[in-house]
């Protein structure tokens, strides 16, 4: 059996680890909670992930260290250097390979599809941040010191998808309540879903071809009406309004929650259409994105 650390416990965290689970590998799920799917394979580890010590005890004899960490999103320009740095330095210190869950906000506004190769050229903070994380690791990577590939995936869709649309669109389409978006409801917007980011993070881990580079999780390019009506298709219910709110409603909402405001970074992925070219990770490990109903059935149509 081979081991492996999944740090994080969120959606693509526990789909993850249960995909290396039920491949019969062993799994140690780190986070501050200790929570985590059950599975004789999976040892859910409480702990804190920014002491590289401690991490790297916890590592000790794994194969790969695959980074789906999530701090709180208003957060990321404070949390998120301390928490990747001790990653990195906790698979390179046992010897471990890391793959990194990444997202599209480091690429900045873009012109046309954006490929792996487009420049990384956010000016927001956590963009920025998010660019910076994946050039350290793609610095050791190349000293030597550590291999190292990342995952970049679209806004999550799916069975424990934590996303604007799974916490905003998702339950009121589900409830026939009119809905308020802080997004174009008729632009193309990138996509993920939960099981596809695990597929893809997996895939990685277990190919040589992966390392000293970035790859695009299956992308499912959409529109939020037209995501929100297969929903409510599929689900038997009528599709309520929807709306994109205001600058001023999101301003507003803002002082009780700062989640919203940060909001205000990725208007070039929310109000502006922003294409993802996925064919790499297709075209090399053949996988390809889950069609949208098929990704609606396991909201819907969960699971016994």
């Amino acid at each position: 059996m081979t081991d492996h650390i999944v740090v994080g416990r969120g959606g693509t965290a526990s789909a993850t680890a249960l995909l290396l689970a039920d491949a019969g590998e062993r799994v140690r799920m780190v986070s501050r909670s200790g929570t985590g799917p059950e599975h004789p394979n999976i040892e859910r580890v409480a702990a804190d992930a920014t002491d590289t010590s401690a991490l790297a005890e916890i590592a000790r004899g794994a194969a790969t260290v695959f980074n789906i960490a999530a701090p709180a999103y208003h957060t990321w320009p404070q949390a998120v250097p301390p928490l990747f740095g001790a990653i990195l330095s906790a698979a390179e210190q046992v010897g471990a390979n890391l793959v990194m869950l990444g997202n599209l906000y480091g690429y900045g506004p873009a012109n046309g599809p954006v490929t792996e190769d487009s420049p990384l050229a956010a000016t927001g903070p956590k963009g920025s941040v998010r660019a910076r994380m994946w050039r350290e690791a793609e610095a050791a990577h190349r000293a030597g010191r550590v291999r190292a590939t990342e995952v970049r995936a679209g806004q999550f869709l799916g069975a424990g998808a934590v996303s604007v649309f799974s916490l905003i669109v998702q339950p009121n389409v589900l409830a026939g309540r009119p809905v308020l978006v802080p997004q174009s409801v008729d632009l193309r917007h990138p996509y993920t879903a939960i099981a596809d980011a695990a597929a893809a993070l997996v895939a990685v881990a277990r190919d040589d071809r992966a390392w000293g580079r970035a790859w695009h999780a299956p992308i499912i390019t959409t529109t939020v009406h037209e995501a929100a009506s297969r929903l409510a298709a599929l689900a038997g219910v009528d599709l309520p309004p929807l709306e994109v709110m205001t600058d001023r409603e999101l301003t507003l909402l803002g002082f009780g929650d700062p989640f919203w405001g940060e909001l205000f970074e990725t208007y070039h992925l929310s109000h502006r259409e922003f294409i993802v070219d996925d064919s790499a990770l297709r075209d090399t490990f053949g996988i390809g994105a889950t069609a949208l109903d098929d990704v609606w059935k396991t909201v819907v149509q969960p699971a016994a």
